[in-house]
């Protein structure tokens, strides 16, 4: 799903009218968290989760 063409897990958690997204580096065991509305769809949050990772993995030197 990364754009970089990582393997990366997303975790959904609904919790009330929200939605936790957790992203996760397989690699690296690097974990990010995101919190967004439901409404929003779990494709659009998965993709922020990603580019959120994908920031951190390149602020650690891990990335791209």
């Amino acid at each position: 799903m990364a754009e970089t063409g990582r393997d990366v897990i997303l975790e959904f958690q609904n919790i009330g009218n929200s939605v936790k997204v957790t992203a996760i580096d397989p690699v690296t065991l690097v974990e990010v968290s995101i919190v967004g509305s439901a409404s929003a769809g779990k494709q659009a949050l998965g993709r922020v989760a990603v580019r959120k990772l994908e920031y951190v993995l390149a602020k650690r030197g891990g990335g791209s």
